[in-house]
């Protein structure tokens, strides 16, 4: 059984079946995160969607580039969890599952390519009170 944070599930509410992809990418003592301004600012681990066909390496390759400006390497699964939330930069209210993974930032190509995205480094004890979503925050808890 997959683990649920955040939302309660609505009664009558339909979701849209979303899978993603997120990264923890640790150097040294720092974590490599992203702080996204809108709809609401939040601290997150980098990542996303997977789109329709996409293998999910690639789609972490991708959405680690798209909000960081960072190329990774040696990735691997550490697990998922489920999460049922409304998307407003969608309009689209989501069951999520989040595939985590931990992989190694290699090389900074330049600032994130997608709009209201700012890469940070945050030193890892610290960014586990920081980060914006429950399940982002129990991987990290785990790891550190």
């Amino acid at each position: 059984m997959i683990r649920r944070f955040g939302e309660a599930v609505k009664t009558g509410q339909c979701y849209t079946f979303r899978p993603g992809v997120y990264a923890i990418l640790p150097r040294q003592t720092d974590l490599l995160l992203t702080f996204q301004a809108e709809p609401l600012p939040e601290l997150q681990l980098p990542g996303g969607g997977i789109d329709k066909g996409e293998d999910p390496v690639r789609a972490l390759h991708r959405e680690v580039y798209e909000e960081t400006g960072w190329h990774i390497a040696a990735p691997r699964r550490l697990g998922a969890y489920r999460r049922f939330t409304y998307m407003p930069e969608y309009d689209l209210w989501a069951e999520k599952i989040c595939h985590i993974y931990i992989a190694r930032p290699t090389l900074r190509m330049g600032p994130p390519p997608e709009e209201l995205h700012t890469a940070m480094w945050c030193d890892a004890a610290e960014a586990v009170g920081l980060i914006s979503n429950a399940g982002e925050r129990d991987f990290l808890r785990r790891l550190f």
